[in-house]
């Protein structure tokens, strides 16, 4: 009887722990975990992601920031998918474990300390728990964290194996074990090439209970050219709990001229410093980032959603980098991890607003590529700088050639210097205007005047561009490319005259007599020759968010009613989180939040919600679409607005289910706005 009511007790505990996390606004928990509708949720620090597995104690794939290469994909760059080294296989008495002959497995993200928490039981011998992180006090580093409970007296033999995708070549695979008084450090390591004859390498250790003279002997195994593995064993009494750690580095020689060596150091660093110390380190770190929060009171569904699109801009970023940030962040090869305007528009301003200063390495990635986008204006027959469409390692035109979005969706050259500007008025940094922010505007403006068309006196057109909505080709005087325009030529003029510089009165004169089209009704008209077809995505809606070219309540309203059906089910979720800032500013509150909604939960994919583009789409994580949803949240139903005085706040009203909403940690001065019914 005693022995039932223990079971009985352990099963509660376990079941109101499950429950109690599906409650915590700081963790998501995977539902239904099946192998074959997987979705993996990332760990990464902004320069090493990992993607989480079905399968236990794996890793599915380890994506490397900053460099590119051409692999798998035709004539383009792809960012370079490198070693997996946070791989472990696990016996129990002889025998391997898998997805077959576990239970109980569950993997939870817990957002406040970053960390995937994977947990499961191997039959009636032990149970495993795995906490698995992306260090971020280390940006080339990773640690996974094991806690095995033995139930009986078992045999366990956990196994580390570094395995090489197949376009990695020349992959050479290393062991060492570095003798130290009371210490001996194995060190596992492997070194390969890319198709580009980039160096890439990897490193990897154990981290065992600090109890000197009694770790365990380490077995090293080669298996072939691409994969090999460090293991030991370990005997355990029932109810005996064993804690240890597998650290390790991921590196190239694009951040280093001697990869091989340095992710050694690093592994040796992270080794020497101990679980205890890495784990607090990261745990500090992260609470540093999240001093800058968005807190919902009253709908836990939308605070979870929230802090999910947080947690993966901040994780696929870092401050005091020049490292910018793709459609897909560090989850996996979607896009090729290019940069588009995905960037400057859509995720740069939620952090803008709550991160500066990773904000900054955004921009920092685009000032170190001026001088590409300078020969690819040059190339084209246009003064000034013309940012690329796609955007990789060096800043040069990336777009597969069949994709006309390269040559002709020049907007991004204009939504860069849009960027450049909102930095300054948020921060107020003059030294950082001259130095970084103005020679970009200046250049993007000396674009402009030199890419109108003048068709008339006092007409300056621009012609032959694809928009926002990709959907309309070698269009005349698209809506937003104009309205941008338009914006970034008087930003480029007052950041001049913020330098008491004289600005080029060119500038202003050619944004002066930019057309914005209109239908006979007043409705802005898309294009030259749109005619009311359905658009992948909000283009004119653009003028009255961000841009603010529309400003007066009726045009607003009357571009609302006009585009809001013609947008498509099947494009990119970003277009309802516009509709949804321009609805909270209206006052409509119920119909900003029904948008907010529809921006990100039908494109929320199993088990753990993570975002494909589209709906029904299967390409996550989105990053663009949480930076989206993000502004839907910040700047319109919280009301921040991006002024010449910074940040303001503008009147708004809570939806009906939210008792109150706190932003953090709000710009430089790192401010807290609370609203409340």
């Amino acid at each position: 009887m005693k022995l039932k009511f223990y079971i009985l007790s352990i099963l509660c505990c376990s079941f109101l722990q499950s429950q109690d996390l599906d409650k915590s606004p700081w963790h998501i928990v995977g539902k239904n975990i099946d192998a074959n509708n997987y979705y993996g949720i990332t760990v990464a620090n902004g320069m090493v992601g990992m993607v989480s597995s079905p399968e236990p104690l794996k890793v599915n794939e380890v994506i490397l920031n900053g460099v590119y290469d051409y692999y798998q994909r035709g004539r383009v760059s792809n960012i370079l998918k490198t070693f997996s080294h946070m791989n472990m296989h696990l016996e129990v008495d002889g025998n391997r474990i898998s997805k077959n002959t576990i239970s109980d497995y569950k993997q939870t993200l817990d957002m406040q300390t970053a960390k995937l928490i994977t947990t499961f039981k191997v039959g009636d011998k032990i149970s495993v728990k795995q906490e698995m992180m992306s260090l971020r006090n280390l940006p080339f580093n990773s640690m996974g964290i094991v806690e095995i409970t033995a139930k009986k007296d078992v045999e366990i033999v956990p196994i580390n194996f570094i395995s090489a995708p197949d376009h990695l070549q020349d992959v050479r695979n290393l062991y060492a074990e570095i003798d130290r008084p009371h210490v001996l450090i194995p060190l596992m390591s492997s070194v390969a090439f890319s198709p580009g004859r980039k160096k890439v390498a990897t490193s990897t250790s154990f981290i065992f209970p600090e109890n000197h003279g009694n770790e365990p002997k380490i077995i090293h195994e080669d298996w072939d050219y691409n994969m090999h593995l460090m293991k030991f064993k370990k005997k355990l009494k029932a109810g005996e709990t064993y804690r240890f750690a597998l650290v390790g580095s991921s590196m190239s020689s694009v951040h280093n001229n001697d990869p091989h060596n340095e992710v050694e150091r690093l592994t040796i660093f992270a080794r020497l410093e101990g679980i205890n110390r890495l784990e607090k380190a990261h745990e500090k770190a992260w609470q540093e980032l999240w001093k800058s929060d968005i807190e919902i009171s009253g709908d836990l569904r939308s605070q979870k959603a929230v802090r999910s699109a947080l947690y993966h801009l901040y994780s696929f970023a870092r401050k005091g980098t020049a490292y910018s940030l793709s459609p897909m962040g560090l989850s996996g090869l979607g896009y090729n991890g290019h940069v588009f305007w995905d960037t400057e528009l859509w995720m740069f301003p939620p952090l803008l607003v709550l991160q500066p200063e990773i904000a900054k390495s955004l921009l920092e990635y685009r000032f170190e590529r001026l001088q590409a986008a300078k020969d690819n204006a040059f190339a084209h027959g246009y003064d000034g700088a013309m940012f690329p469409w796609e955007s990789a390692e060096d800043g040069s035109e990336d777009t597969p050639v069949w994709a006309l979005t390269g040559p002709f969706q020049q907007h991004i050259t204009a939504t860069v210097g849009w960027a450049f500007y909102k930095y300054y008025q948020v921060t107020k940094d003059k030294e950082w205007l001259v130095s970084r922010g103005y020679p970009v505007l200046k250049e993007v403006a000396d674009f402009w005047i030199s890419r109108v068309e003048r068709t008339a006196p006092n007409n300056y057109e621009i012609k032959n561009v694809i928009g926002a909505n990709e959907w309309e080709e070698n269009i005349d005087n698209n809506a937003f490319t104009n309205g941008m325009v338009k914006t970034v030529l008087e930003y480029a003029s007052k950041a001049a005259e913020a330098l008491g510089k004289e600005p080029n009165k060119d500038w202003r004169h050619v944004a002066k007599n930019i057309p914005i089209l209109k239908f006979a009704d007043g409705t802005t008209k898309e294009n030259a020759t749109y005619d009311g077809v359905i658009i992948k995505q909000a283009d004119v809606n653009l003028l009255s968010y961000p841009l603010k070219v529309v400003t007066d309540r009726e045009n607003i309203l009357k571009d609302l009613e006009y585009y809001e059906p013609k947008l498509s089910k099947t494009g990119p979720a970003m277009g309802n989180a516009i509709l949804s800032v321009l609805y909270a500013r209206l006052g409509d509150i119920k119909k900003s939040y029904s948008l907010f909604e529809k921006s990100y939960q039908p494109n929320e994919l199993a088990p753990f919600g993570v975002l494909a583009e589209t709906a029904g789409g299967t390409n996550p994580y989105f990053a663009t679409g949480a930076g989206g949803m993000l502004q839907s949240v910040l700047f319109g139903l919280g009301g921040l607005d991006i002024t010449e005085n910074g940040v303001e706040e503008l009147k708004v009203k809570l939806p009906k289910n939210w008792n109150s909403l706190t932003l953090k940690g709000v710009g430089i001065n790192e401010k807290t706005i609370t609203i409340n019914k």
